[in-house]
């Protein structure tokens, strides 16, 4: 082997997952690469991941890299596509001099934001063409989203300047000395991620007029390029603004405004009125299902929503109106293992609503509401096969109590008994922001969660518990999300407290990930958004509180309602 000193080489190697190799002068943009490679993606590439980290396509690469290209069609990406697509709104905005404030509230489910513009009437559609045309302006334009670090005073005097008080209260609290800011065309402005290199690349988007404020769709993952219908959600906002109104009430519209509370003295208040709204709403739910004289109590919602506290602390409720509804498990209905759907992948798919037994379960609904002894059964998970369980005799009218993913699909129960259900969706609805248009998202609230609860009670790592996430959004929504509109009731299990208290739990196990593990990316992303929160003694929380779900130490783990109607 002959080894000797030689000039460093002007073209350096980048080498994709698909086997291709790209070679192009040191230095250069990873977006001019990239172009070459387009065409063997069937999405559009918004960034990329360098040596096992993300950079934004203006990065320029100097070493030899592996690159995986970063597409619309995956999480990574349609947060920076929505990310910079809230941006190039904020311009457009801005430019068409509306009076008042853009303020980014919350998702919806067809794939957008619900925007609201505050000190002022809503927009009117006239103006609302007017701000989409001038943002088609914008992108037809080209103009580059300049990336810079910084000072923090200068970002600071910068906001001053503009008078946006929910960014300063933010940066109240920020412990490093630089902000990464950017700018287009005069605009400046923090934006918690990465972007796209320039208003190019944002085609995609439409505004609707909707509920006294404006959604700004955006395309789905599974179709990058297209805008999906736009679905009718009045459930789902009534519980975004409910929520809303519970941080009215506690004088917190941002995350700032939380860690100023905390930092003042007013964990304690916060914590017992957010608990108290809790148990308000749960309490009119159970005050509904008394009146209605429900047989049938359906409870669904994604995973880490709270389901299960939520329906223990509404079997309390109604049990203090003296309703003792019977728990029926879903679990037990799962068909024998060697009948059990396959995915694509071949493998048993036990989250399609295939999985359940529906005959078994509909002829014992029918038996049970009719006064009739019924032999249950019990499912054996470690044989995969269908036992009997207890025999069962209900009281005159008590009612069935399910929980469930598939709650609230309407192939769960007979049709005749549908107007004797009622429909209980759960989920952490998240709309506390860390300032106007950086969204804390609802999914995020719920991984962080999952991640704190997997690592005591399954002994989980944080990086097993983000491996199986994709998979768990999946069946969400394939068969939670496009029934949630069916509900009675939404029920928004978020608190305005959690995350602080869930943070001093959740970083270290987050520092966790191994640097060159595929999850190490996710976990940085989430202790970059953890930073800005103030932590809260976990010491305040009430032990009937839907956070107990995941802290630990909840008076309602081992509750079990009385079954008054088993006779053996």
């Amino acid at each position: 082997m002959s080894i000797k000193f030689t000039k460093p080489n002007t073209n350096i190697e980048i080498h994709l997952p698909n086997g291709k190799t790209l070679t192009g002068p040191r230095g250069t943009a990873v977006e001019e690469f990239l172009a070459k490679a387009k065409n063997d993606y069937p999405a559009p590439i918004v960034a990329a991941v360098i040596n096992n980290e993300i950079h934004e396509l203006t990065y320029p690469v100097s070493v030899e890299s592996t690159c995986v290209p970063i597409t619309m069609e995956t999480a990574d990406g349609a947060r920076i596509y929505r990310r910079s697509l809230i941006f190039l709104l904020e311009l457009a905005f801005s430019q068409c001099a509306f009076e008042g404030s853009l303020n980014i509230d919350h998702s919806v489910s067809s794939g957008g934001y619900y925007c609201v513009v505050r000190g002022r009437d809503p927009l009117s559609q006239a103006e609302l063409d007017a701000l989409e045309q001038q943002m088609r302006k914008l992108v037809k334009d080209d103009l580059p989203f300049l990336r810079r670090e910084a000072p923090i005073q200068e970002a600071i005097d910068y906001f001053t300047a503009k008078g946006h008080q929910d960014k300063l209260r933010l940066l109240k609290y920020r412990r490093k000395e630089y902000l990464t800011l950017y700018a287009v065309n005069g605009l400046m402005d923090y934006m918690h991620g990465y972007m796209v290199p320039s208003t190019k690349y944002l085609k995609w988007f439409g505004l609707k007029n909707v509920n006294g404020g404006f959604i700004l769709q955006y395309p789905r993952r599974h179709s990058p390029t297209q805008l999906e219908k736009f679905g009718d959600y009045p459930k789902l906002i009534r519980a975004f603004r409910q929520y809303g109104d519970w941080l009215e009430t506690l004088h917190i519209d941002s995350v700032g405004a939380l860690n100023d509370a905390i930092a003042t003295g007013r964990a304690d208040e916060i914590v017992l009125v957010s608990e108290a709204l809790h148990e308000q709403h749960i309490a009119d739910t159970a005050q509904q299902i008394a009146e209605r004289n429900s047989r049938i109590i359906l409870i669904a919602g994604p995973s880490s929503s709270g389901k299960t506290t939520t329906s223990r602390r509404l079997a309390v409720q109604l049990l203090a109106r003296g309703i003792s509804p019977y728990p029926l498990e879903l679990d037990h209905y799962f068909v024998s293992r060697d009948e059990t759907p396959l995915d694509e992948n071949g493998n048993h798919d036990f989250e399609t609503i295939e999985a359940l037994n529906l005959k078994r379960l509909a002829q014992d609904i029918e038996k049970l509401l009719s006064g009739e002894k019924v032999q249950l059964p019990r499912y054996n998970f470690v044989s995969g096969m269908s036992e009997d369980g207890d025999v069962v005799q209900l009281r005159d009218g008590q009612p069935l109590i399910l929980e469930g993913i598939h709650g609230l699909n309407p192939r769960l129960i007979p049709e005749r008994w549908t107007d004797s259900a009622f429909r209980l969706y759960v989920s952490a609805l998240t709309q506390l922001n860390l300032d106007r248009h950086n969204r804390v998202s609802t999914t995020d609230t719920r991984l962080i969660r999952r991640i704190v609860r997997d690592a005591r009670e399954r002994g989980y790592s944080a990086q097993a518990t983000i491996s199986r996430w994709e998979s768990v959004r999946r069946g969400e929504k394939r068969h939670i999300f496009p029934f949630q509109e069916n509900a009675d009731v939404m029920f928004n299990s978020a608190l305005v407290y959690e995350l602080s208290t869930l943070k001093p739990l959740a970083e270290p196990l987050l520092r966790q990930v191994p640097y060159n593990a595929p999850e190490f990316i996710e976990a940085r992303r989430l202790l970059a958004f953890l930073e800005w929160f103030l932590p809260l003694d976990a010491s305040l929380i009430p032990v009937n509180s839907i956070v107990r779900e995941f802290l630990g130490g909840s008076v309602l783990k081992e509750f079990k309602i009385w079954r008054g109607g088993s006779s053996s």
